[in-house]
């Protein structure tokens, strides 16, 4: 191939990443543009609650407290080694719903959660751009499986109450209505008067997006490595974006 080929061949391939990218951003810049109502799912997004107090240790504790209670037999194998601190829990909850076992279970996770808070790590340009959302006129809301005292305690740490209170929905007793279950961003839709076609929600697993679908809310994908990206994708999300710097630029872009 002569110079002259080669350099034409690479101008091609540079026109058409260029091209990607910006059909990528104005994607982005159409996806937020218009909401007036964010959901924001809590650990991943807002931070990484579990950064200083690992889940998979608290996750190990909660299987040696269902041993302890002699209930061991009652996960699958893949269970016990899950390194979700949910994932016991649930499958506890989903066996005996409302049982004592759970209510107590749940309260030990919320503890573990509450302890964590002190130790987590504000995910890059969450708080900016909650704050520019909050600025130009969005209501935002908090839809999370984790406690919502965990939540609350987090974002007031960070100066960030006035953003979302009142409206910080998490984890109540009755577990089945943890997401995938649209519960907790129904209950946000409502008690913000939102309808959920001006609504946008913004969690990092297929849980979050299963809820945003149930729920008929918009979902974008926020994930902090490649693993995580292509879980997103597997499941459906069509937006997944691997820094929140990206939306920020979307909003703070000239209409």
């Amino acid at each position: 191939m002569t110079s002259d080929a080669t350099k034409q061949t690479d101008s091609v391939a540079e026109e058409s990443v260029t091209e990607r990218e910006l059909s990528e951003s104005d994607r982005l810049a159409e996806l937020v543009g218009g909401v007036r109502h964010v959901l924001f799912d809590f650990d991943g997004p807002i931070c990484r609650l579990f950064a200083g107090w690992p889940a998979p240790m608290i996750a190990r504790e909660q299987v040696h407290w269902l041993d302890a209670q002699g209930l061991g037999e009652t996960l699958t194998p893949a269970e016990r080694t899950d390194e979700d601190p949910h994932i016991a829990l649930r499958s506890l909850g989903n066996q005996r719903p409302e049982s004592d076992l759970v209510i107590e279970m749940e309260k030990r996770l919320t503890a573990q959660e509450l302890r964590a808070v002190r130790s987590a790590w504000p995910t890059e340009y969450a708080d900016p751009l909650i704050r520019t959302w909050t600025a130009v006129g969005a209501r935002l809301a908090i839809t999370t499986n984790n406690s919502p005292e965990a939540a609350r305690r987090y974002i007031e740490s960070r100066g960030l109450s006035a953003c979302f209170e009142p409206h910080i929905y998490g984890r109540g007793q009755n577990l089945r209505l943890l997401k995938p279950d649209p519960y907790c961003l129904n209950r946000a839709l409502r008690a913000m008067g939102a309808a959920p076609s001006g609504a946008l929600m913004i969690g990092d697993t297929p849980t979050d997006l299963y809820a945003a679908q149930a729920a008929g809310v918009a979902f974008l994908g926020y994930a902090r490595h490649e693993r995580k990206a292509g879980l997103l994708r597997d499941a459906g999300a069509q937006h997944v974006i691997g820094s929140l710097e990206l939306i920020l630029t979307a909003l703070r872009a000239p209409s």
